[in-house]
């Protein structure tokens, strides 16, 4: 996005140097840049490599692959170890970094986002606490009084990446509203999914280390009253509290959430101070310019272009640049290997009347499809009827009822639960992801159709709406 506003900005005078191969490598790097930076992407890759780990895991290499993922790996400093299986360390250290995004995330639309008026956070809202207690009850309704009942916050997630990029892939046909509230609703659904981890998959807390991550919550926030923006300082004191609750007992992953939390929002400057800033440093930079200086042997020029730097960061929130580094990284390695590590179960767990005919797969399957298609769309009815918010602008209940299908897709979070409701009981666990990947598939197909058939107002199709471009900026992701 920054390339292709600097290019609209012609140099009038001076030189540009560019290397020998520059040009080239530009050419052939843009359409690579560009599939990176759409949303629909990371849904793809992510269905990509759910695909993979289904074959690893009924294919010869099934042996290799369970070897691979409970090989333990260990860091040692001294008399002190930290040891845990790769596949531990996926779900408990790298998915901390999805948990930081997703706390970044929260955090920007509640002070800035949809979620910050009143008017259009209602119904999201809304939709999102339906849709997470009707899934919930469902579920238990089929396993309630069984060892399957503690899986009952399966079905209560939805996967934000695959549901828009499903809705991505339907382009103009789509208000541009309804985009926002499905992305508002999903980050909802996550902070919903978060609490639920922290309060009932937590086993036994020790309560000295619980003291000590208390401590280091207060230090974060310390950093945040005194004016420090540099997140470096903000990650160091998260990998503390990360391995403090690993102690506790609390899910590890949380100490993501607690550290964006902290990570201050507001900028050093506003952009009338920036403007300014910058003007005041450029009649300094022309003043200290002779003709054919290099700013490499020119201190003074080298200093104002430092100052300049600074302050560029500063016009910007700590928040809103963490955010828009860490979407590449969690999008198209974490998450992705996460889906590596947690999608391959045996084929048999879909095919056999045994393996999905059974209380826990269809608790899943019903709570993810039925369940939040019933939560949303009666929640969001009620609020409507009720006069407490208003309905996307150009949108209709049957966007409404596709939304709510394409909740279904719980796959990431859905599968980080199941890994948490039933670790060390490996056939629960199998029937659950059964579900999840069963569920998701219906769900994303189910309202990829609704949605491409909904009405389209004139007023919509004059728009010349770019889903993609919306659901990005309403995550605070860079644009194509």
């Amino acid at each position: 996005m920054a390339n292709k506003v600097l290019s609209k900005f012609r140099v009038r005078k001076g030189k540009v140097f560019e290397a020998p191969l520059e040009n080239a490598l530009g050419r052939l790097m843009t359409p690579f840049d560009e599939f990176i930076h759409r949303q629909s992407s990371s849904g793809v890759l992510l269905m990509i490599c759910a695909v993979i780990a289904l074959v690893i895991a009924n294919s010869a290499w099934q042996a290799g692959y369970a070897h691979l993922l409970h090989l333990p790996v260990s860091y040692n400093f001294g008399d002190w170890s930290l040891s845990m299986s790769f596949h531990h360390w996926i779900n408990d250290g790298l998915m901390a970094i999805f948990f930081l995004l997703v706390g970044l995330e929260l955090k920007r639309e509640f002070l800035v986002g949809e979620l910050s008026e009143r008017k259009h956070a209602v119904l999201p809202v809304m939709a999102a606490i339906g849709g997470m207690v009707v899934p919930a009850l469902i579920f238990s309704m089929f396993n309630v009084g069984t060892p399957t009942e503690r899986g009952w916050g399966i079905p209560m997630a939805t996967d934000i990446a695959f549901a828009v990029g499903c809705i991505a892939i339907l382009g103009n046909r789509v208000p541009r509203a309804v985009v926002t509230f499905l992305v508002a609703l999903a980050i909802v659904d996550d902070l919903g999914a978060i609490l639920v981890i922290a309060i009932w998959y937590t086993e036994s807390v020790n309560m000295i280390a619980l003291m000590g991550a208390f401590l280091l919550t207060a230090i974060l926030w310390l950093l945040n009253l005194a004016g420090v923006r540099h997140s470096a300082a903000y990650i160091f004191v998260g990998i503390l509290l990360w391995y403090d609750l690993h102690i506790t007992g609390v899910h590890a992953t949380l100490a993501g959430v607690i550290t964006a939390m902290a990570i201050p929002a507001r900028p050093k400057y506003d952009p009338v101070a920036f403007s300014s800033f910058v003007k005041d440093i450029i009649r300094s930079f022309d003043r200290s310019f002779r003709p054919g200086d290099k700013i490499i042997a020119n201190d003074a020029l080298r200093a104002r272009v430092s100052a300049l730097d600074n302050g560029v960061h500063l016009v910007q929130s700590p928040l809103q640049r963490m955010e828009t580094r860490l979407h590449i990284p969690v999008a198209f390695i974490v998450v992705p290997i996460f889906a590596l590590a947690n999608a391959g179960i045996p084929v048999d767990s879909f095919t056999s009347a045994e393996a999905v005919l059974n209380p826990l797969t269809i608790g899943v399957i019903c709570g993810l499809v039925f369940g939040k298609l019933i939560g949303i769309v009666g929640a969001t009815w009620i609020g409507w009827k009720l006069g407490w918010g208003e309905l996307p602008k150009h949108s209709t209940f049957h966007h409404i009822i596709g939304v709510a299908l394409l909740g279904g897709i719980g796959f990431t979070m859905s599968i980080f639960i199941s890994e948490l409701a039933f670790a060390g009981q490996n056939e629960m666990l199998i029937q659950a992801k059964a579900g999840v990947l069963l569920a998701s598939l219906i769900a994303g197909i189910s309202g990829f159709l609704i949605l491409r058939r909904a009405p389209i107002e004139e007023s919509t199709q004059s728009e010349e709406v770019d889903v993609v471009a919306t659901a990005e900026m309403s995550t605070g992701r860079k644009l194509p």
